[in-house]
Order: structure tokens, then C-alpha cells, then sequence
């Protein structure tokens, strides 16, 4: 993969292992960019607001905000709120969701009758707690990557992802932000191609 910009100023680098989920701290003007490592992988996104952790990226309102269904870069990441918290600057791959909750252990308990398949849920609460945020509900996350088709009725079809290896997307934090990405736990359907990869996250400087 290219370099997508001066590696100097790097602040952090965090892999995500399949399975998992990671979290960080980003600075007012920092830039983190999400890369899909091996292609094909969706990454559960969520945000707060680092000062009042009440406030976080709301998928809904982002709905509403930007009288859209899709994802594009310049969009802004509004709040419950109503308030920009993060903007999507670049962006490889173009095809996000911002409609699906995150998969739980219900998900997989109701649908596939498996008790104790790791789940992206629970791997966004375990990671916000190491910034001690602890969500009475996990927020709705953007599904990073995640290929959601609508047919001619305007129902939807889950398909790959189109993301390719090194294929990414760069976020601006518009004030301080906690933010926590999982590497989607789904293997039973299209959803991650069938397999569950690594993520990489780089946390980068304010020019």
C-alpha cells in the first residue's frame, strides 16, 4: 500500500485482530485514518464526544442531517445532537452502511443458534471501557465498508464489500473525540466476505 501521507506524523498506530475491538483518543484536528488490511473487512464505528460522553455519532440523525442514505466523503458525522463531531475527509471505497445495528449476541443466539459467537457489540463496549465509557446502549455504529444493495422495491440485499487490500477511509475529529472500531464478527454471511480480517487504525497529527 501507498503511503497516504508523511509517516512523521503518526500519533498512534493500532492494529485490530479479527474478532476484536480497539479504541482511542483523538485530538480536535487530528486525523484517523481506518485501513480494510486484507480487503473485504467492515469495521463497526462508533464516537463520543470525549468532554460529555453523552453526546456520540448517531447514524439516525446523520440520516436526517444530511437528507441522505449514503455515506460520502466531505459528509459531516453528526450527533444525537445535531452537531458535527467528526467529517469523512477521503475516502478509497465510497460504499458504507448507516443502517445496521451492530451484531449482538442476540444476532447470532436468534439467527444462527450460536451461544457464544464473538459479536461486535460487546467488542465496542469492552473496548470503551478502557476510556471508562460505559454506554446504557451501544450507539448505532457506521459500518465501514459494508455493501448494502437496494433492489427496484426498495428492500436490501447484503453483498461483499467492495474494499480492496489498503483500501481506506480518513476521518477529521471536529472536537476531542473517543472513538472504537471493531473488525465485524460475521462469518456466516457475505457480510465480511465470509472471513473475518484485521483492521489497521492510524491516529495522525494536526498539521
Amino acid at each position: 500500500m501507498k503511503e497516504i501521507f508523511n509517516r512523521d506524523r503518526i500519533r498512534e498506530e493500532i492494529i485490530i485482530p479479527p474478532y476484536e475491538g480497539r479504541s482511542a483518543f483523538l485530538r480536535k484536528g487530528e486525523e484517523l485514518i481506518i485501513i480494510d488490511l486484507e480487503g473485504k473487512q467492515v469495521g463497526d464505528f462508533v464516537c463520543f464526544n470525549h468532554s460529555d460522553t453523552q453526546e456520540y455519532v448517531s447514524p439516525v440523525h446523520m440520516r436526517a442531517s444530511l437528507s441522505s442514505i449514503r455515506l460520502k466523503k466531505g459528509d459531516l458525522l453528526y450527533s444525537n445532537r445535531r452537531r458535527p463531531l467528526m467529517q469523512l475527509v477521503e475516502d478509497t471505497v465510497g460504499v458504507h452502511d448507516i443502517f445496521f445495528p451492530a451484531c449482538d449476541y442476540y444476532r447470532y443466539k436468534m439467527d444462527f443458534d450460536h451461544d457464544d459467537h464473538p459479536n461486535c457489540h460487546d467488542n465496542l463496549e469492552k473496548a470503551l471501557n478502557k476510556f471508562n465509557i460505559y454506554p446504557a446502549i451501544v450507539p448505532d455504529p457506521i459500518n465501514l465498508f459494508m455493501n448494502i444493495v437496494l433492489d427496484e422495491q426498495g428492500d436490501y440485499v447484503i453483498e461483499e464489500p467492495l474494499s480492496k487490500p489498503g483500501d481506506y477511509v480518513k476521518l477529521k475529529a471536529l472536537e476531542d473525540v473517543v472513538i472504537a472500531c471493531t473488525t465485524c464478527s460475521q462469518d456466516m454471511a457475505p457480510v465480511n466476505g465470509w472471513k473475518v480480517t484485521s483492521i489497521k487504525m492510524q491516529i495522525v497529527e494536526a498539521e
